[in-house]
């Protein structure tokens, strides 16, 4: 579909690339992975056509169609969401057209037997088929369909395209992109401005659909679950690898293990025989051995070894000051702006040294309460009160607004840091790869992994006990990411973390807090834990499945196993006790239930073994629906009774 043949891309005299090859085939699933700048998005603004090449061609197959999404779009503000999003659908409109032009022209013609009357059937023909395949006659459904699963509201379809926040207008790019259907989609860190139920939505979408793929992400589960093929940006080269990211990560280790073994042993080879032309050059004994040697020298095909980028962040957070053992104790708090409510009664305690997630669909809240917790919003209901002595360190989701862009990279540090530090700035800024001329450069020429780490650094120029971070991993790549996260496993402060990142997340936090419809629930456990505890494989069934909203009025908890970091202690203890009461008075209830539906059942059994005996009209439909009722609330508890059983299972160790 897409040929590219001996690409060279340069800026300022040096080459990004440097005669790279590659085809895109139909159904390629492909994700292209590099560090931040290894030139990931121009190779597709190559592909697209927006970026000129220096050498070597890009070559698409005729009629291949190409959508694109970049990192930054401005989204138009004159309609309405659905009508915004229905211009996907321009060529359809289009082909209604010319399908009912043609159908017109062939009602009017006679002559059936000519070419042009067979002409215009096979346009009409090709139209029609055209308009099927773009889903034409559904495209109100298709609309529908999209802008739900990737997080809109039916009440917001009406909404001003302007009223959306930065993050939801991509979203609605991303829509027009997705019901246009084309052949190829290049698809530039589709999943930063996405919650985790829309990720695994999009997930979904792409694993069905029929065309090729090719996309930047920094999420491991993201590229995991999508993609079946790997090209790695490096040095301005490429290594295509036929596997998934995890798969190629190991392929790509154990290719350079065995390069290094045979350029090693190569090594070894070439000294001995040169030591040995050096030991007897000049014996005429020996003359016809080391002419041989030479020759063999010069006939061997050296071995190389790949280029590998060893740059990568250095971060290490300052020791937490000590603070109380309560950071934050919030209380039936709530938050509404005007007459829009966001969430209410969020009731818990954060404990020093706690590593704590939020999740849940955007809009849910989860920045509001990150906003709350830091002091720049006040609750409009309940209260949150801060412990003693907390020293708060906020990495906010929106970087760019906060950052001048005409200061320069060392300005931004210079700015806020005080006292000796201020004589490191220079050695910080390295550590985050701003080297040489780069803490020179404009904030607003910075990409947008280049300016997270520089929120990063300037975060941690003083020494903070509770750390607030909203969407971290945006932009990042995949290493600074894992660098991140072993840093953040180290801290020794209180984490509270907004990451819709499911491998980041992944053994870093051991409690979740999940904002969903104005309310808040708390899970004991890891971000797998909470995605299997609501028994997903998207996140979409909770739509289905979760019929029975949680109330407001106060933040659920969950149950937990034993605590993902090996911290056994009291209240840790005293949870798990409380949990296992909870569930064997459920299990207790769930019993007593069972045993009375099952009893009902058997009554009816009897009654409809003899009918006439019992008054019963077996032609009644009332009849049979009492009876299925029954059976159907007995399988709900039993299933009921399942899980809660397995839940006691682990809470208590037995098997």
């Amino acid at each position: 579909m897409i040929s590219v043949d001996n690409l060279t891309v340069s800026f300022g005299g040096w080459d990004l690339f440097r005669e790279v090859s590659f085809l895109v085939n139909p159904r390629d699933r492909v994700g292209l992975v590099g560090k931040n700048g290894a030139g990931k998005t121009t190779l597709l603004r190559v592909l697209t056509g927006e970026q000129p090449a220096a050498a070597g061609a890009v070559t698409r197959n005729p009629g291949v169609t190409i959508g694109y999404l970049p990192q930054q779009i401005k989204v138009a503000d004159t309609t309405s969401l659905a009508r915004e999003t229905a211009k996907a659908f321009t060529e359809v409109l289009q082909l209604e057209k010319q399908i009912a032009e043609l159908t017109k022209d062939i009602s009017e013609r006679s002559d059936y037997q000519s070419q042009d009357y067979e002409k215009l059937l096979h346009s009409l023909n090709d139209a029609t088929d055209r308009y099927h395949i773009l889903g034409g006659d559904q495209r109100e459904a298709q609309i529908e369909k999209t802008l739900l699963g990737l997080g809109f509201r039916r009440e917001d379809f009406d909404r001003p395209t302007g009223e959306f926040s930065g993050g939801w207008r991509m979203r609605i790019e991303l829509a027009k992109l997705l019901l246009r259907r084309p052949d190829v989609f290049l698809l530039d860190e589709p999943t930063n401005h996405l919650d985790i139920e829309s990720i695994q939505w999009l997930e979904s979408y792409l694993l069905d659909y029929p065309g090729a793929v090719v996309l930047i992400s920094h999420d491991r589960a993201f590229l995991d679950n999508v993609t079946n093929r790997t090209i790695e940006i490096s040095l301005g080269k490429i290594y295509d690898y036929k596997a998934s990211y995890s798969r190629y990560a190991e392929l790509r280790a154990e290719r350079r293990r065995q390069q290094m073994a045979a350029w090693a042993n190569q090594q070894r080879l070439i000294e001995k025989t040169e030591e040995f032309i050096e030991k007897f050059r000049y014996k005429p004994t020996k003359s016809n051995q080391v002419q041989s040697r030479v020759k063999q020298l010069e006939k061997l095909e050296r071995i190389e070894v790949d280029e590998e980028d060893t740059s990568r962040l250095n971060i290490k957070f300052p020791p937490a000051p000590r603070s109380g053992q309560i950071v934050a104790e919030v209380k039936e708090a709530g938050k509404s702006f005007g007459a829009k409510h966001v969430f209410s009664g969020a009731d818990f305690v954060i404990e020093r040294g706690e590593k704590i997630a939020l999740v849940g669909r955007n809009g849910e809240g989860k920045t509001t309460f990150a906003r709350m917790l830091v002091g720049q919003l006040e609750p409009t209901e309940g209260s949150i009160r801060m412990g003693h002595n907390i020293d708060t360190g906020y990495y906010a989701q929106n970087q760019d607004d906060l950052m001048d862009g005409e200061a320069t990279v060392y300005d931004t540090l210079d700015r806020v840091a005080v006292g000796d530090i201020r004589t490191r700035l220079r050695d910080i800024l390295g550590a985050f790869l701003f080297r040489g001329e780069d803490i020179d450069k404009k904030v607003k020429v910075l990409s947008g992994g280049e300016k997270a780490r520089l929120a990063m650094a300037r975060m941690m120029l003083s020494p903070h006990n509770l750390l607030v971070m909203d969407e971290p991993t945006n932009h990042m790549d995949m290493r600074s990411k894992d660098i991140l996260k072993n840093a953040l496993s180290k801290y020794d402060g209180t984490l509270v973390v907004v990451s819709h990142d499911r491998e980041f997340l992944d053994g870093l936090v051991d409690k979740v807090y999940e904002f969903r419809d104005g309310a808040v629930r708390e899970y004991l456990g890891g971000i797998w834990y909470f995605l299997e505890k609501r028994k997903l494989e998207t996140m979409a069934q909770i739509e289905r499945k979760d019929t029975a909203p949680a109330p407001a009025s106060s933040a659920k908890s969950d149950f937990s196993g034993p605590s993902q970091t090996g911290k056994a202690g009291y209240r840790q203890r005293k949870e798990t006790e409380k949990q296992v009461r909870r569930v064997r008075v459920e299990i207790e209830k769930l019993e007593k239930n069972i045993a009375g539906l099952e009893s009902q059942i058997a009554e009816w059994d009897a009654k409809m073994a003899d009918p006439e005996a019992h008054g019963i009209d077996l032609g009644d439909v009332a009849v049979f629906e009492k009876y299925n009722d029954l059976k159907r609330r007995l399988e709900v508890d039993l299933h009921e009774w399942e899980k809660a059983s397995y839940e006691l299972e682990i809470l208590t160790g037995e098997q």
